[in-house]
């Protein structure tokens, strides 16, 4: 599988740590959109897109947030949901989400995030929307 395009989008507030969001093209047949580029004390990586992890009340059946204290759609008070292993605190927002794509093997994963980090300096230098064509 080969990336056949890479566009990237800065985010305008430079002290957060979300830099931009990236739109990748594999074999010119299928697009991966909002795979985010955070920076962090080791420098940038790239975060696949997720979605928050939601749990049902029992009273309704209504998906709620992991960490809700009522149900949106009952207001019943919903149990405290308790992971089993106890995660630092840089963790649990990990926890809390659930990846809808991601690389399988680790090389996939250095290739895909080595595009898209290199997309992002050559955007970073220009400030505007760049599309990386193979």
């Amino acid at each position: 599988m080969e990336i056949t395009e890479v566009r990237i989008f800065l985010k305008d507030s430079p002290d957060k740590k979300l830099k931009a969001y990236a739109t990748v093209t594999f074999d010119n047949a299928f697009v991966v959109r909002n795979i985010k580029v955070i920076e962090s004390s080791g420098g940038l990586f790239i975060a696949m897109p997720s979605r928050k992890v939601k749990h049902p009340c029992p009273k309704c059946g209504f998906k709620n947030e992991l960490k809700s204290k009522y149900c949106n759609q009952c207001g019943a008070q919903l149990p405290v949901v308790q992971n089993p292993v106890e995660h630092p605190p840089e963790q649990n927002a990990q926890a809390m989400h659930k990846d809808l794509a991601h690389p399988i093997t680790q090389r996939f994963r250095e290739y895909l995030q080595k595009r898209i980090l290199d997309a992002f300096e050559q955007e970073r230098k220009r400030g505007v929307t760049v599309t990386s064509v193979v």
